[in-house]
């Protein structure tokens, strides 16, 4: 089926085309008054080595972006055996560290215990991106796991990567 003209463009059908590439599902997390916050997101990408930025998209809707945007923020690519983790950081009510491990650094990014990679950022700058914004982070610091499977979101589907 082919993408129709931007006025006639079906959400729905744009979600599902959407889909059908795979992302990685990274925890988006700080610390607020002493207490973990954060959320799950799929559209972050690498920007920039020099200087070190990397970008993420959150919907505008969202009511947890507004108490992470002045933070330092630490960045867990999840892992697969994180897909209930996703799914609670992606939920709109419980305690979405419930059953999380995740330590804090010293400025208050909170990392996620088993991740494939841990990358501490900064904000950096914000543009309009329609129903979402989006957002750069300057990155202080990583750390990376290389042995450790990403978890992957694919046509609305948490899954894991298998050898080709």
């Amino acid at each position: 089926m082919p993408v129709q003209a931007h006025a006639t463009l079906d959400q729905l059908a744009l979600r599902e085309a959407f889909s059908l590439y795979p992302t990685g599902v990274v925890a988006l997390c700080a610390l607020r008054e002493g207490a973990p916050v954060g959320i799950a997101v799929n559209s972050f990408t690498s920007i920039s080595l020099d200087p070190p930025l990397v970008a993420v998209s959150i919907a505008r809707t969202s009511t947890t972006w507004p108490l992470l945007a002045d933070r330092r923020l630490g960045l867990s690519v999840l892992s697969a055996e994180h897909g209930g983790l996703a799914r609670a950081l992606a939920s709109r009510s419980g305690d979405r560290f419930a059953n999380a491990q995740w330590r804090a650094t010293d400025g208050g990014a909170v990392l996620i215990e088993g991740a494939a990679l841990w990358l501490e950022c900064d904000p950096w700058a914000r543009y309009d991106g329609g129903d979402h914004e989006v957002v750069l982070l300057r990155v202080e610091h990583a750390e990376t796991f290389p042995g450790v499977a990403p978890l992957v979101f694919h046509q609305s589907r948490f899954r894991a990567l298998d050898e080709a």
